[in-house]
């Protein structure tokens, strides 16, 4: 059972060495070719057209899927599919990556010709810069590697890998000469969590809850009263329409341990001058930051200066924020 156990462990970190080797191997291909390809793809009216076969084909899915999350638009076309029927996605203006680790497959002889013929530019993503592919592309992404990651060096491994990392480097170098922003990253991902801390605002959340709030003048009992009743572990203290503190319910046990009778205090020998807020526009993943940093549980929420709420960590919770 131990050689067993130690015969996987070894497996293991064989294909993570080989497979991150290969990675770190694309270094020496990133040349005058991919930043032709950068510009190109920039400048382009059309999509990115990206098409393969068998693996490549999935690691061409992948890509697509990047591409346009990060404000490229681009479509998968099947290598095989293409040569039977599907070449009519292909617009005048479009971009075409074509992905083979062979370079030499018989689906990617017979399209890559009429590509051409479409006058459409050809950009082989290849792992043989001699090969069929690479002779009728206009440019070349090298995506070479040494071996793969099976013990047989068959099943495509360290290959696709290869490939995939390529297209993550050309999708982040057009994301960052586009200008994208987190704001752009979010029109395109509005579902989930990840959509949440990009859009969710504290005015979203907070709109929802009450607005506990008290006078300085108010009795302690008052302050209890306002606390328990609105369920947010706070109340706003507000003079004049102006917030002036704010009072929690653990500054009302620290009160208590104290000794201090509730019959001579009032709200403002006990309230906070100081206390944590945040703007009502600001997003709701700011508001998770600021209660993190501060060790507490509520934030005093503001519209324009003004006492707006209150924002609670529940509430970031309930949202998936946190």
């Amino acid at each position: 059972m131990n050689k067993s156990i130690d015969k996987i462990t070894k497996l293991a970190i064989a294909t993570l060495t080989i497979e991150s080797d290969s990675i770190r191997n694309l270094i020496n291909y990133i040349n005058n070719d991919f930043i032709a390809c950068v510009h190109l793809i920039y400048e382009s009216k059309g999509r990115v057209v990206i098409t393969g076969i068998g693996k490549s084909a999935i690691i061409a899915q992948k890509i697509v899927a990047t591409f346009n999350s990060t404000g490229t638009p681009s479509i998968f076309m099947h290598a095989a599919d293409a040569i039977h029927g599907d070449l009519g996605t292909l617009q005048q203006d479009d971009i075409v990556i074509c992905i083979s680790k062979s370079g030499n497959t018989p689906e990617i002889k017979v399209l890559a010709p009429l590509l051409k013929i479409g006058g459409n530019k050809l950009i082989a993503l290849v792992g043989n810069i001699d090969s069929y592919l690479a002779k009728q592309a206009d440019y070349i992404l090298n995506s070479t590697v040494d071996k793969e990651a099976c013990p047989f060096n068959l099943a495509p491994t360290s290959s696709t890998t290869a490939q995939l990392a390529m297209g993550d480097a050309l999708a982040v170098c057009l994301l960052d000469y586009r200008g994208f922003s987190s704001k752009d990253f979010a029109k395109y991902h509005p579902g989930g969590t990840l959509g949440k801390k990009l859009y969710l605002k504290v005015s979203d959340i907070s709109s929802y809850n009450q607005k506990p709030q008290v006078s300085p003048t108010d009795s302690i009992q008052s302050v209890i009263m306002e606390i328990s009743s609105k369920r947010l572990g706070a109340t706003a203290v507000i003079d004049n329409m102006e917030l002036v503190g704010v009072i929690t319910d653990g500054d009302l046990r620290r009160m208590l341990e104290k000794g201090n009778s509730i019959n001579d205090l009032n709200a403002s020998q006990i309230m906070n001058k100081t206390p944590k807020k945040i703007e009502a526009e600001e997003l709701a993943i700011n508001a998770m930051v600021i209660m993190e940093q501060n060790n507490i549980t509520q934030l005093i929420v503001t519209e324009n200066g003004k006492y707006h709420g209150f924002v609670h960590l529940h509430d970031l919770i309930k949202e998936g924020i946190l």
